[in-house]
Formats: C-alpha cells, structure tokens, sequence
C-alpha cells in the first residue's frame, strides 16, 4: 500500500533559495507539488536567478530579505502575514562564512568572521522562529539544514562546523520552546551536495569522492532525497518527532574511519 502526502490548505515560509541546486529550491518544489503554497525570501545577490524560480511554484509569494538586516525581515513577515495569513512551516536553509574561513586553521579565525558565521548561520534560526511563531498554525513544522561537521572535525569546514552545532544546540531548545504547541523542531544534516554555498568549502570534490568511498550506499545524495525527508519532517506521519537531527547522508555519518 503506497502513502501520498498531502499538503493541500498548508503554507510554508522558505529561506535559502539562490539557484536552481539550493537544497531550499528542491524543498520548496516538493512541498509545493504536495499543494502547499509557498513564501519565499530570496537576497539582492542572488535575485537573478532565484526569482524567476518562482514562476514554477503555484501561486508564491516571495520578497527580498536578509537575516541581518532588521527593516528587511519586518517587511518580509509583514508581507508574509498580509498575503499568506496563519502559516504552518518554516524551512531555514541558510548559512554564511567569509571564503577565508572555510579553507586553512579553524583557530584563524578572527573574531568579526566567528560572529558573522554565527548570526546568519545559527542565530538566525532562532530569529526567524520567533518572527513567524504568532503566525504558525499549532502541529507546524520548523526544518533546519545542517552537517555532519556539526560533531566531526571536517577539514576545511572550520568555523561553520562550529556554526552548524550552535544551530543544533538550537533546534533542541526550540523544540522545547514550542512543544506546548504541537510545533515540531528537527533538523536535516545531509551529506555534501554541489550547492553555491559548498563552492566556498575548499577541497569540496574531495569530500564527494570520500563518501562513495566510505558510505555504505556508496553513492552521493540528490537534493531530491533530502528534500523527501524535509516533506515527511512537514507531515503528519512526523507527528511525535522533534528535536532530533535525522541524517540523508547514504549512512556516511554511522562509519568509523
């Protein structure tokens, strides 16, 4: 007997979307094919290729935003809350390291460069649920991306590997937070995939190549297969999960070597 998912009636809020290969881009397509509609931010950097991906979605909303800057989130929900009204998830796909950072000593970093990592790639998921719970429908879904460099020392991942375990740290605690509300937390720590924010990540082919070797599937992932896991994280075949880090990786993370 197969189980269809769907999501008819239900609305998500997406951050992440930059190209056609963003993990957020697969995500936000497979949840819009179950029915749900789509809000969907996009940055001034990258809005010539994001934007015109949302004409592939069924009826979406999107406007520029950037998580660090204050005026830029207020009139993103504004818009969010005045054309989509209650919302049932929220997917954050987003993460930043200055180049310099993710390649050489993870103790050179300097201290702007730690802070910066930290507020766009793990502070800002707990501004962003704090931005959207009045406007969360309770049984939500909250949906984190993350990596296995949250808990391994991953060359070259360096300070986002830091970042990645602050965000962890923070799905725990939001899931908490909103538990009273049915509003489940949970992160996705997938395996490497050829995104514009893996570019920066030096020796990124190497990393590919090691987990064929080493996985026990012995492939690579697709965005596709992370963002099927991101769709069973919205429905209700989740329903008693949360707080948890649930890896697509083809098993790379349960090896020893």
């Amino acid at each position: 007997m197969s189980v269809s998912i769907d999501l008819k009636g239900k609305k998500a809020i997406v951050f992440g979307i930059a190209n056609d290969k963003s993990i957020a881009w697969h995500i936000a397509k497979k949840l819009d094919e179950a029915g749900c509609r789509i809000g969907a931010s996009y940055q001034a950097r990258t809005e010539q290729w994001s934007v015109p991906l949302m004409k592939e979605l069924h009826n979406p909303v999107y406007a520029q935003c950037d998580v660090v800057d204050d005026a830029l989130l207020d009139s993103f929900f504004k818009k969010m809350k005045d054309e989509l009204g209650e919302v049932d998830f929220l997917i954050h796909s987003i993460a930043f390291a200055k180049r310099e950072h993710l390649q050489g000593k993870f103790m050179n970093v300097d201290r702007r460069g730690y802070q910066v990592a930290h507020e766009v790639s793990a502070y800002s998921l707990a501004e962003l649920s704090r931005r959207v719970a009045p406007m969360m429908r309770n049984n939500g879904a909250i949906i984190a991306m993350t990596y296995l460099g949250s808990e391994k020392a991953v060359p070259g991942y360096n300070i986002m590997g830091v970042a990645k375990a602050a965000l962890e740290s923070s799905v725990r605690y939001l899931a908490y937070d909103l538990g009273d509300r049915q509003i489940r937390v949970n992160a996705i720590s997938a395996g490497p995939i050829a995104t514009l924010a893996a570019s920066g990540i030096a020796n990124f082919g190497e990393m590919l190549l090691n987990y064929i070797a080493k996985a026990p599937l012995k492939r690579n992932i697709t965005a596709d297969e992370v963002a099927d896991c991101a769709l069973f994280l919205c429905s209700d075949l989740s329903k008693a999960i949360t707080g948890q880090v649930i890896y697509v990786d083809a098993g790379y993370s349960i090896m020893g070597t």
